[in-house]
């Protein structure tokens, strides 16, 4: 490091927080709760009643403190709001006339004015409990063995509720996506009719790129907004295990629910030849299949680029997947051939009659199995277990 520079950092990391020199502490508009030395800054807010619990980063904390997020209960009348005047009182500084109703709801409690004050004030006894209460939260900050940390199970069952309780925050763009689904099966019933010489190929082939288009994207947004959420609660001791599965138990809700949306119009304006029960396992298994790569991709790339990915991905891969002309052993890694594939032969299962030499004529053709139903489900879901374990790991390496 250059020791001729000022080098000035967000900090989000113990260990990062004590390689700096100063701190600046900052309150709504601006004002100045705490700055100075780095190593002063617990024993300055111990003395207010501020004690850093175990596992927290001090700066963390202190901003949780200003924005009403902790609750701690300080000495005295003083509440979190009242940091940067106190901050204004230890230095001597002259009070703002915008701080004067203020100081008067603390000016009972002239103790609070300075920490030196708090600390000559404060029988010997209790300077000693204070200095032993800093040293001990400092000694287990570099002691992790000391400290209990709750098993994935139990964390496992808190960021379940914690997600539920998100996704119910959430609940209109939850609506907007069902609504969205709602058009994309209107309007993809009204254009596409079935053909029985290609089995309703074209219309599948939009449903693929629809659904896909749409649950992968959707399944962005449990990753890559809170990356730097997770990189803190991570560096506090959290298992990444239990964060991700917690999240992806909670979409389980949409993968069972979304086939349902989308069919719901779709059926209504199409009149494929497979039925409702087919139908729904076909578009549950892919659903499932996108959101596992939707996860991927969300851990891999920032927002942006994920989602410019998520919206080729899906395009690209059934025109591969579609085309006869690519090799067979190309498609066989492209999800949408399978699902493809599921959706012909669903529709080829109710062909009878004179219309058994057509069905026969364009599995021929496409290079289809009537048996192969139960392996394409199959396939599809696999490769989402397969993406689910390749973000888990980008989870658990990825920096």
């Amino acid at each position: 490091m250059n020791l001729d520079l000022t080098y000035i950092n967000i900090l989000h990391s113990y260990t990062l927080f004590n390689m700096f020199d100063d701190f600046v502490l900052l309150a709504r508009g601006g004002l100045i709760a705490y700055h100075g030395p780095i190593s002063e800054v617990e024993n300055y807010f111990s003395g207010l009643g501020i004690k850093v619990p175990d596992r927290e980063n001090p700066p963390d904390y202190y901003i949780d403190i200003l924005e009403g997020i902790a609750k701690t209960k300080m000495r005295g009348h003083a509440t979190p709001k009242h940091l940067p005047l106190l901050w204004i009182l230890h230095n001597g500084y002259e009070v703002p006339e915008d701080m004067q109703k203020d100081l008067e709801e603390i000016n009972m409690m002239h103790e609070l004015y300075t920490v030196g004050s708090i600390t000559r004030e404060l029988s010997s006894v209790e300077q000693t409990k204070s200095k032993d209460s800093v040293h001990q939260n400092v000694s287990q900050r570099n002691d992790l063995l000391n400290r209990k940390t709750p098993g994935v199970l139990a964390q496992y069952r808190y960021y379940l509720g914690r997600v539920a309780k998100q996704r119910l925050r959430e609940a209109t763009q939850q609506a907007v996506d069902y609504l969205i689904l709602c058009i994309a099966g209107i309007c993809i019933g009204t254009i596409t009719k079935v053909n029985d010489d290609t089995l309703g190929a074209a219309s599948y082939g939009y449903t693929i790129i629809a659904v896909s288009l749409l649950c992968q994207l959707a399944a962005l947004r449990s990753f890559s907004p809170e990356r730097l959420q997770y990189w803190r609660e991570r560096e506090s001791g959290m298992s990444s295990v239990a964060y991700f599965l917690a999240r992806d138990t909670i979409d389980h809700f949409n993968t069972v629910v979304k086939p349902i949306v989308f069919l719901s119009t779709f059926y209504f304006f199409n009149n494929p030849r497979s039925t409702l029960r087919d139908n729904y396992l076909v578009l549950l298994a892919l659903v499932y299949c996108v959101t596992g790569i939707g996860y991927t991709l969300a851990i891999w790339f920032e927002l942006g680029l994920a989602q410019l990915c998520s919206a080729l991905l899906p395009v690209v891969l059934v025109l591969v997947g579609t085309d006869p002309k690519f090799p067979q052993f190309i498609k066989q890694f492209c999800y949408p051939k399978w699902t493809l594939e599921a959706f012909i032969v669903a529709g080829a299962k109710n062909y009878s009659g004179v219309w058994l030499i057509t069905r026969c004529g364009a599995l021929l053709k496409g290079g289809y199995d009537i048996n192969y139903f139960a392996l394409c489900i199959a396939i599809m879901m696999l490769n989402g277990v397969l993406f689910r374990f390749v973000a888990l790991l980008s989870l658990l390496k990825l920096r």
